[in-house]
């Protein structure tokens, strides 16, 4: 599976969020469609069937983001002298 760059993955989070927000506060045909739009965004970018099941892969990419940031852990480093 190809990994969405994170500003790409960060930004369809931040458009299903706007539209989930937006379609519970007052719901109407539009904002239906945004937040249908939305989701069917987040799953295609990070391989999900569910809304579910993209943010929580969603939220394991952050992370694993986070972790390249970083760079390796003392221990990494141990393991690999």
């Amino acid at each position: 599976m190809l990994l969405p760059a994170e500003k790409e993955l960060r930004t369809a989070l931040a458009r299903f969020a706007e539209a989930r927000i937006a379609h519970d506060v007052l719901p109407t045909g539009r904002t239906s469609r945004a937040l249908e739009d939305a989701t069917y965004t987040l799953c295609v970018i990070t391989g999900a069937r569910t809304a579910g099941d993209a943010l929580f892969a969603a939220d394991a990419l952050l992370q694993r983001y986070r972790a390249d940031r970083e760079g390796p852990t003392q221990e990494d480093k141990t393991l690999a002298a």
